[in-house]
């Protein structure tokens, strides 16, 4: 079995820096890269940004794959997730759908991971076809 621990240990620190004034949903990712660079596991991580005027809301997942794509990365291992209201982590939070479909265009569905975390110790563990059965990606083109 993985470890996970370091990595929603990173999803748990970025979750600290989320934006959720309206929502109250705070929300941390850590997203691991398919190399790694020195040595070391490369992760970017992201926190949900909102906006008042909503649309322009941008989620944790994204914002973890915009920096990592932003750093010419393209192919990722895993994304792990923790969010709650007023940052209590309670219950497990998924991908929107918005961010299922961004994981479709950089990752392979059938081994790309997908990790929803309480804690450390408690979470499950997906993988991207299975939030995604039918999803459309550039295979699909």
């Amino acid at each position: 079995m993985t470890d996970y621990r370091n990595l929603i240990s990173e999803a748990m620190k970025a979750r600290e820096n989320a934006y959720a004034p309206y929502s109250g949903f705070y929300v941390g990712a850590a997203l691991l890269a398919a190399f790694e660079k020195d040595g070391k596991p490369l992760i970017f991580t992201g926190c949900n940004v909102e906006n008042a005027a909503f649309t322009p809301t941008n989620c944790a997942e994204r914002t973890a794959f915009f920096k990592g794509i932003s750093e010419g990365v393209r192919a990722f291992r895993a994304i792990a997730i923790v969010g709650g209201k007023q940052g209590a982590v309670t219950d497990y939070t998924a991908p929107c759908g918005v961010c299922r479909q961004v994981m479709m265009e950089f990752c392979n569905p059938d081994t790309f991971e997908v990790i929803a975390a309480v804690s450390e110790d408690d979470y499950k563990v997906f993988k991207l076809k299975e939030l995604m059965p039918e999803g459309f990606g550039p295979d699909n083109l």
